[in-house]
């Protein structure tokens, strides 16, 4: 056998698993591994300017395409403690991705040594896994174990740390006999599957509800393929957005309590029966049990066992991986069509398609206020992006206001961390997707408060030239955080805005605060302000000619008027609409369900 130090282990193990390239911030205490890589020259590594930016570019890396698992790598204190939002958000969203830390020599731990923190028992809440390898020789099967783990059951992100002495120490390993662990996954059996698709027979008013878990086992296919076998409607999640493309005539909407639309919410309450797919039942879908599962039954099919019936009890459930369930369900419910004894479901269909297009059910979006609306910026996107556009978004008034009007019609083209959404996500994920896939047409989109809180990564896309289009809707609020103390009375430090003495004070932007034009062009990226309605098309022309010329990132700045109340509610059955609502098709002129109609921008 070869003798080696196990950091050279380390990476051999991890290109054997697939790793190409990782994120990260090199220091002391992870320089061993950092030498090895160098050494080898095979892993490509893109130098993040803050390391929590570092695990949002590996969460973006494994989100963009089927099958990756990205690497974020940093010492083990502020840099491994930077990281632990990172794999929270990977955590809560069943993303795999791989934080390697270096740790002070064995010797110094516990011994007040400079940046020595027990980071695996910090980052073990929000990790499948998460350890400090103690001797050289575990490392190559410490990384074995940690790409199995991220794999089977529902995945998830997990913590190696590498004290300096144990990534030195020399060992022996044979690479060319090591081979990745089998991946587990549960699979539903027919018995189950013949279950659920009778139960389904029974009820009158079925729907899917389609989750995250759909896209990770890459079975979006699948799922569309069991809808029009079954002829049954489909209700994605925020996280399941893009399984079924949004102008499928049995995409029924989306349902909660903000990402949500009202023909969405109106076709989950008429309702009477819903199978959940590789979905949690979060939340912001659901709102309280009581209102969301008044009325109906529930089937529900997860990876992980303990997520059945963790809101609320189904009347049946199935542990299994998303995919293979839907293998048998699609096998079983055509079999059931081709022997006549399967429901016909298109009168329901064509009522939910019927609300769908229907002026009843539409939010307005055709604003031309100036400063303007949001509503009217996401039917510019709308008509100026094509079906092949991959979005990026966070969390905030932006995000919400973008999974009401925007429109997604591929998996993976909706790059959101639905469930942790810490401000600053944007940049770097959308780094993390340009990496994983350079031919990706990305467009981010954030608040101002979002988009300055990881800004300086901007200066990676530069560097690295990952080019982007990032939409920046500025209102020089805390939108979301305003809008939620409306129920306290308050307006509250929740206003970004103050008179900057470096901008000229024209149309009232001074008082918009930061110069974020300024600050772009400063970290060496294009930057474009938009002030109305008209000026978005050519702004987005432009931009895609400079990611051509450029290769960096390009931001648009939209000015807003400075306070917009977004729909949302505390039920499914109480949503408040503070905007005027549609009137007729000229107010929505990108709805999907809607024929289209001729406007300009």
């Amino acid at each position: 056998m070869a003798k080696m130090k196990a950091a050279m282990a380390a990476v051999l193990v991890m290109e054997k698993e697939g790793v190409s390239q990782v994120f990260g911030v090199p220091g002391a205490a992870i320089n061993p591994l950092y030498a090895q890589m160098a050494e080898r020259g095979t892993i490509s590594h893109v130098l993040a300017r803050h390391v929590e930016g570092a695990s949002h570019m590996a969460e973006g890396f494994t989100r963009a395409v089927a099958g990756n698992i990205g690497v974020c790598i940093g010492t083990s204190g502020p840099a491994g403690t930077d990281m632990i939002t990172g794999l929270y958000s990977a955590q809560a969203d069943s993303i795999p991705i791989l934080c390697i830390t270096g740790q002070a020599p064995r010797a110094r731990l516990h011994k007040e040594d400079f940046q020595a923190v027990d980071i695996a028992s910090i980052a073990k809440p929000v990790t499948k896994w998460a350890t400090t390898v103690m001797e050289p020789a575990q490392v190559p099967r410490a990384f074995q174990q940690a790409f199995h783990l991220m794999r089977s059951g529902r995945p998830g992100p997990v913590l190696i740390d590498l004290p300096f002495d144990v990534q030195m120490g020399e060992i022996e390993f044979d690479i060319d006999t090591y081979e990745p662990l089998p991946v587990y996954k549960p699979e539903a059996n027919r018995k189950q599957i013949v279950k659920a698709l009778e139960m389904l027979n029974e009820a009158e008013r079925p729907l899917i509800i389609a989750g995250g878990g759909i896209i990770n086992a890459n079975a979006s296919d699948l799922l569309v393929q069991f809808a029009e076998i079954s002829g049954i409607p489909v209700i994605p999640t925020l996280m399941g957005w893009g399984t079924i493309p949004d102008d499928h005539p049995l995409m029924a909407g989306m349902v909660g309590l903000q990402t949500s639309h009202r023909y969405g919410n109106a076709t989950m309450l008429a309702s009477d029966f819903a199978i959940g797919i590789g979905n949690r039942w979060a939340n912001r879908h659901t709102g309280s049990p009581e209102v969301y599962c008044k009325g109906r039954k529930f089937i529900h099919i997860d990876i992980e066992p303990t997520q059945i019936g963790r809101v609320f009890s189904p009347d049946y459930g199935i542990v299994s991986d998303a995919g293979a369930a839907l293998k048998l369900l699609v096998e079983v419910a055509q079999e059931m069509k081709d022997a006549g004894t399967l429901r016909d479901r298109s009168e329901w269909s064509d009522e939910c398609q019927e609300r769908k297009g229907s002026i009843e059910y539409l939010r307005k979006t055709n604003f031309d206020t100036v400063p303007m609306k949001p509503q009217r910026v996401y039917q510019c996107m709308n008509n100026a992006f094509d079906k092949d556009t991959t979005y990026v978004s966070t969390i905030g008034l932006s995000q919400i206001a973008g999974a009401q009007f925007l429109h997604v019609y591929h998996p993976r083209h909706w790059i959101n961390c639905g469930q942790a959404g810490p401000l600053g996500w944007t940049i770097p994920a959308a780094l993390g997707v340009c990496a994983a896939d350079p031919t990706r047409k990305v467009v981010a989109l954030s608040g101002d408060y979002d988009f300055q809180f990881m800004i300086e990564e901007l200066a990676v896309g530069a560097q690295f030239n990952l080019p982007y289009i990032h939409i920046v809707v500025n209102n020089s609020y805390l939108g979301l955080i305003r809008q939620s103390q409306r129920g306290f009375a308050m307006d509250y430090c929740v206003q970004l805005a103050f008179d900057n003495i470096n901008t000229p004070d024209d149309n009232g932007l001074r008082s918009y605060g930061v110069d974020h034009m300024k600050v772009v062009e400063g970290l060496g990226c294009k930057g474009i302000r938009v002030e109305r309605q008209e000026e978005i098309a050519p702004a987005i022309e432009k931009a895609k000619a400079w990611m051509k010329e450029f290769r960096v990132p390009v931001v648009i700045e939209v000015i807003l008027e400075r306070v917009t109340n977004i729909a949302m509610g505390t039920e499914i059955d109480n949503v408040v609409e503070f905007e005027e609502l549609a009137g007729d098709s000229q107010d929505v002129p990108t709805a999907v369900g809607l024929a289209p109609v001729s406007m300009l921008d």
